[in-house]
């Protein structure tokens, strides 16, 4: 992984870029993960919010209610509709990025899963990740994993 992390939509129409290293690589096993992504699973790559930075076009913004009234706002190209990145409003130093968008991606390997009891039954959770059944109480170990997986 080399910084800046770049990224953008699926048409080109909104690009950006991430100056600071990822806090955390994770799987999201959630019905709205499940949902946005049209698959069993997304992945979220957490990066400080600061470090997040839109370079060209302007993302369209969706502000949406989650469970326990927690509020979060979706950022997508308007024109193409890719889900770019997520802003939580409980946590506005962190910005989930939705890491397909990234340029490379090859560096990906996820340190955990969330939402576990959503999951797919024929999707296989490792058993050596920081798994949680529900939400995490925050990203804490799962940070502490990444770091300690980047360290290696």
């Amino acid at each position: 992984m080399r910084l800046p992390l770049t990224g953008g939509c699926q048409c080109g129409t909104v690009r950006y870029q991430i100056t600071a290293a990822p806090l955390a690589v994770y799987v999201c096993h959630c019905t709205e993960c499940q949902r946005q992504s049209g698959s069993a699973f997304a992945l979220s790559l957490a990066v400080p919010r600061d470090a997040l930075a839109v370079v060209d076009g302007a993302p369209a913004v969706w502000r949406r209610e989650l469970e326990g009234g927690r509020i979060i706002d979706c950022l997508f190209c308007g024109d193409c509709g890719v889900r770019l990145f997520h802003n939580p409003e409980r946590n506005p130093r962190a910005s989930i990025v939705k890491p397909g968008t990234l340029d490379d991606t090859t560096w990906l390997k996820p340190v955990g899963h969330i939402w576990t009891k959503s999951a797919q039954s024929w999707v296989p959770i490792p058993n050596d990740t920081v798994n949680y059944e529900a939400q995490p109480p925050d990203l804490s170990r799962l940070i502490e994993a990444w770091q300690a997986q980047q360290a290696k």
